[in-house]
């Protein structure tokens, strides 16, 4: 333990993901070593995004603007719709370069343990891109875990009814993993491997 301000930095750093006790120790004895010029740029940035980060008003990915670049972007193709569970995942999506689509960020998975359902994802808000027609295939790339499953289960269920077609990322990618730590090369392998469920 130690006193006061130094104890709360610990504290908060911990809570952070991935974070533990001694990586929240570390880093704040790092900060307390570091220039004072690059601390407050690095609580300036902090303060900022959290001020001017959003979500996209057409997707649910993270923005400085009311569209993100991908949903703003008219060479994308329209028609192709890729559902992940969050921004991060776009970001490893991308990184491939396999895929032209637009995307649907649902905000998280389905996950009972945790309390959420249905209703506290973007899936309304996915309905409702799918009304005009434009969509005429639909990609679910959730995780490959517990939850990532359950809600790829939920959505092909949902889906199916719609007359859209409905793919699912291939195998390939590591069972009880998360997309942003799959590498470019198995990512898009799994995009080329996908599968048709419904549609």
């Amino acid at each position: 333990m130690y006193d006061g301000v130094i104890q709360d930095l610990i504290d908060e750093l911990g809570q952070l993901p991935g974070v533990g006790p001694k990586s929240a120790q570390r880093i704040a004895f790092h900060l307390l070593d570091a220039d004072p010029a690059d601390v407050r740029r690095l609580a300036q940035v902090l303060v900022e995004v959290k001020d001017k980060v959003h979500f996209c008003a057409v997707c649910g990915n993270v923005t400085v603007d009311v569209e993100c670049r991908i949903c703003s972007d008219p060479r994308r193709d329209a028609t192709v719709l890729c559902v992940v569970e969050e921004s991060k995942d776009v970001v490893a999506i991308e990184r491939t370069r396999e895929f032209r689509g637009r995307y649907h960020v649902l905000g998280g998975a389905i996950s009972p343990i945790a309390g959420v359902g249905p209703d506290q994802l973007r899936i309304r808000e996915l309905l409702g891109r799918l009304q005009d027609g434009t969509v005429t295939e639909v990609i679910i790339a959730t995780d490959p875990n517990l939850e990532g499953e359950a809600t790829a289960t939920y959505l092909i269920r949902m889906l199916s009814t719609l007359g859209l077609r409905v793919s699912k990322l291939a195998s390939g990618l590591p069972v009880g993993g998360d997309l942003e730590y799959a590498d470019e090369l198995t990512l898009g392998r799994a995009f080329e491997g996908r599968t048709a469920i419904a549609g």
